[in-house]
């Protein structure tokens, strides 16, 4: 049953918003189900949660229409637990915890749009190697229209970048966040190296928190080939966990490169990014050896 609120604050949004998910198996729950964990069994052995608490928690969400119960097959009926348009709301809300904790809990508290070799944010961007990346879909900068990350070639290379400066200005300061500058740099150096990535049997893809619209006006005038992708609403940073920094009132995602092969799994995963063109070439062998299939 959902938590009732009590009625002094009865009309405080953030304790009707923690009467859902101010619970920490609740929040965790949340976390898993955007990283592609929908079934009982595979949350319980996410979380090594009891199943008594599992199933209270689970029940508490679909009332609250955060998640909804999808029936998968029949005979006896089971189900998987999605986020529902509800739920994906709060995706941004745990990027928004996770950037506080890497910053005020795991880090020094200073901003930036990097990260330390041996940082929480590297190892958990390392972790992804092995990883199947959910199916979800983003909006494409030439029209908008849904897309999936992982394009129909041998790799899909996705690399994540803050933010260029055209058409919208950057805010003020971010050339003093490290990290943050070379978006553009990162954009053209892929765009060079488009067709030897095409020769080599893979897609390149962009993605950043920007606008489709943003990024549609910046590809025109950059002659970018390559389609670029709108996390605008965190789905992907979610899903993979993505480090991501706040500046100018949005969050952004950390650069990285990454690597995936035709079966959604991750081959590469490049972070922090302190050498650009290194890193593009090192994704191009990368996927050249994905595609001879070492």
């Amino acid at each position: 049953m959902v938590r009732s609120v009590p009625q002094r604050d009865s009309a405080c949004a953030i304790a009707q918003a923690a009467a859902v998910v101010g619970d920490w198996w609740s929040l965790l729950l949340v976390r898993e189900t955007a990283r592609g964990h929908h079934r009982f069994d595979a949350l319980q052995g996410e979380l090594g949660i009891s199943r008594k608490v599992l199933t209270e928690r689970l029940a508490h969400l679909v009332e609250a229409e955060v998640l909804e119960r999808v029936p998968y097959q029949s005979g006896p009926v089971r189900y998987e637990y999605r986020l529902t348009e509800s739920g994906r709301g709060l995706l941004p809300v745990l990027l928004s915890m996770q950037d506080w904790a890497d910053r005020w809990l795991l880090g020094d508290g200073s901003l930036s749009g990097t990260a330390d070799a041996d940082s929480a944010e590297a190892l958990r961007v390392a972790g992804l190697v092995g990883e199947r990346l959910p199916i979800l879909e983003l909006p494409g900068h030439r029209d908008g229209e849904p897309l999936d990350p992982v394009a129909e070639a041998a790799a899909t290379v996705l690399f994540c970048y803050p933010a260029t400066g055209r058409p919208s200005p950057l805010p003020d300061g971010w050339a003093d966040i490290p990290g943050a500058v070379g978006c553009t740099l990162e954009n053209r150096l892929f765009r060079d190296a488009y067709d030897e990535f095409r020769a080599a049997g893979a897609e390149v893809r962009g993605v950043s928190t920007q606008r489709p619209d943003e990024q549609r006006v910046f590809a025109a005038e950059e002659g970018i080939p390559f389609t670029l992708l709108s996390d605008v609403d965190l789905r992907l940073a979610a899903a993979l966990r993505l480090p991501v920094f706040r500046a100018g009132q949005a969050l952004r995602v950390k650069r990285a490169v990454l690597v995936v092969d035709r079966e959604r799994v991750v081959r590469q995963a490049h972070f922090p990014v302190t050498d650009i063109p290194g890193a593009v070439r090192e994704a191009l062998a990368v996927v050249r050896a994905v595609a001879a299939g070492n």
